[in-house]
């Protein structure tokens, strides 16, 4: 459950299946998939992307970050932009980059608690911006259509607007909130061998990699904070699906035939 594919330039590519629900079915595998950023699919990983027969993929990133990084895809498989953050990104957000090679930026912007902060409202914006409510509207009406299936969705290193997309679809289905938070605290074993040079690289500038903790990490607080955020906006996570996405009952119910298995 969870398990990376495998596929070594996209290393938090994995299947989103296989957890039981709380009624005794299981999520489907090979129908849903997760992802890092795929702009480096080459040679042998391209060809192994190409064996899990994705049908459509779901771009969940900004505009700086899908002209930065442009997809390379499998010919034929359809591409989708579903920006989460769209035009909303604040100042700090905005500077991460930047952050990684300026230990003083990275001070101001991190320190002192407030990268736990500035990542904690970023979860609860994911759930009440009008464009993440857009966005995800967007992905899961999507994935509710057989004739986008298999699918995968992917921000850049799968683990924020990613994580969340995961932890929202797997509570509809009804698996337990611990084995979402276990699915969702996975990528931090994933995404080692991206996380690891840019903390090596930023103590070679003098900077202390514990500051980039809050912006690299994986914390249990941040996907409580977004549940919170349904609960107090929406009340049930099928209210924040009808009400917040717009993926109606119809489609929920589309989403659970399509997805879960008489274990």
């Amino acid at each position: 459950m969870g398990e990376s594919q495998g596929i070594s330039s996209a290393p938090n590519l994995r299947d989103i299946g296989g957890y039981l629900t709380r009624d005794g079915h299981r999520v489907r595998t090979g129908i849903v998939y997760r992802s890092s950023a795929l702009h480096h699919l080459a040679g042998d990983d391209a060809a192994a992307f190409d064996r899990l027969g994705i049908r459509t993929v779901y771009d969940l990133r900004s505009d700086p970050e899908r002209q930065a990084q442009a997809e390379q895809l499998p010919h034929g498989t359809k591409y989708v932009v579903a920006d989460v953050i769209g035009g909303t990104v604040r100042g700090g957000f905005a500077q991460l980059t930047e952050m990684l090679s300026n230990p003083e930026l990275a001070w101001d912007l991190l320190g002192d608690g407030r990268g736990i902060s500035m990542w904690t409202d970023l979860y609860r914006d994911f759930v009440r911006l009008d464009c993440a409510r857009g966005a995800y509207g967007r992905l899961f009406t999507g994935i509710a259509g057989e004739v986008n299936r298999p699918a995968l969705y992917h921000c850049s290193t799968g683990k924020d607007r990613t994580g969340w997309a995961t932890a929202a679809l797997l509570l509809l289905l009804d698996v337990p909130y611990e084995l979402v938070m276990e699915d969702f605290l996975r990528s931090a074993l994933y995404l080692r061998p991206l996380v690891e040079p840019m903390a090596d690289a930023f103590a070679a500038r003098g900077g202390d990699p514990e500051l980039l903790q809050p912006f690299l990490g994986i914390v249990p607080g941040y996907l409580d904070a977004a549940r919170d955020e349904v609960s107090r906006c929406f009340g049930t996570i099928e209210a924040y699906f009808t009400v917040g996405l717009n993926v109606d009952a119809t489609m929920q119910q589309a989403l659970r035939e399509a997805l879960l298995v008489r274990d």
